[in-house]
């Protein structure tokens, strides 16, 4: 069903509540569009974001209910482990699988407004680590949508800004300050994109937004929308098909999970660590055996064969210091790590 006012999605993350509190300060109480927010928070915690953004505004605020209609004039926030899709007329608050390891998930959200209301939809990305929310600005963008990323040179986290404005070909970049004033104005005007995305892109979104929102992504056919890869989910094993999207690279499982390819680096690296502590601790424990191996066989009067157990366990413990000090020295990495050490060597003095 399609709305008679516009819809506007925002996204952010680390250092991003600043942002929302001063963009929504910017919104006047008349304002004919429904605002979806996403912030990333830890699901074990209590989102006090209705709160903070409803005393910072005009327009009330609260925590999106599956099923409810959408009004405008209204703030329409995530719940913690929960994806907030746009549903039409409806809004649809699920425990799909995670994107981006995040639930909720700004991709998921951009996408369902996208596919929901293509050129009556406006994209706000703002503060953040990583790049949740490029992919979906893209398909706002490539369904009609109006595209808007803080500038990146002011966010207390540059990232996710950045991300966004190198991959995707958006329609302002401005100081956090003056997007509420320009929402309101994109909200108000009536000029509109007559843009039809390919069938393909058309059915792979809805095939997604159908993942987020919980039904299985094998039955829905996912893996028919993306080239088989060699790598697979850090989070369920499952095998990872690729997607391209512009310049984006972005991959997601048989079950469902999805990542951009620097969520995805980031993923497959902090899963090496517990990896490797597991190892060091099952040579740690050979260790212990071969010792109490060791002192069983002088208790038994045989020193020989006392001396090679032991022999065995000074080599292994060895083999576990090698492997501990590997694993403490283990990288996490991501786009932005690497970017962080290129910016690090560049800014070192050369010595001459």
């Amino acid at each position: 069903m399609e709305l008679k006012f516009k819809i506007v999605v925002v996204g952010a993350s680390a250092g991003g509540v600043e942002g929302l509190e001063s963009l929504v300060a910017g919104l006047p109480a008349d304002l004919p569009a429904a605002i979806f927010i996403v912030l990333h928070i830890r699901p074990d915690v209590v989102s006090n974001l209705p709160r903070i953004l409803g005393t910072r505004g005009v327009l009330p605020a609260l925590h999106a209910r599956d099923g409810d209609e959408i009004r405008p004039g209204h703030i329409y926030i995530a719940p913690p482990d929960h994806h907030l899709l746009v549903d039409g007329s409806h809004m649809a608050v699920k425990k799909g699988p995670k994107e981006n390891r995040f639930r909720p998930s700004i991709d998921a959200l951009f996408r369902s407004a996208a596919y929901a209301h293509g050129p009556r939809v406006i994209g706000v990305i703002l503060s953040g680590a990583l790049d949740d929310g490029t992919s979906g600005l893209w398909s706002i963008k490539r369904f009609g949508g109006m595209t808007v990323v803080q500038d990146p040179s002011e966010a207390a986290f540059d990232s996710m800004p950045r991300n966004a404005l190198e991959q995707v070909d958006v329609d302002y970049t401005l100081p956090v300050k003056d997007i509420g004033s320009l929402v309101t104005r994109l909200v108000q005007s009536t000029d509109i994109r007559a843009i039809h995305p390919p069938d393909e892109i058309a059915e792979r979104t809805r095939i997604e937004i159908k993942v987020a929102a919980s039904t299985n992504a094998f039955r829905k056919g996912i893996l028919d929308h993306g080239e088989l890869s060699l790598f697979t989910c850090p989070e369920c094993h499952g095998a990872l098909v690729k997607i391209t999207e512009g310049s984006i690279m972005r991959f997601r499982c048989h079950t469902g999970h999805g990542y951009t390819a620097s969520a995805l680096l980031a993923g497959i690296t902090e899963a090496v660590e517990p990896a490797l502590w597991g190892v060091t601790r099952a040579l740690e424990e050979c260790v212990l055996l071969l010792d109490e191996m060791a002192q069983h066989f002088i208790e038994a009067g045989k020193p020989d064969e006392a001396e090679q157990f032991t022999s065995k366990a000074r080599e292994t413990q060895k083999r576990a210091a090698i492997l501990q000090t590997l694993t403490i020295g283990h990288e996490h990495l991501s786009r932005d790590t690497l970017r962080k050490s290129d910016q690090d060597i560049e800014a070192e003095p050369n010595g001459d």
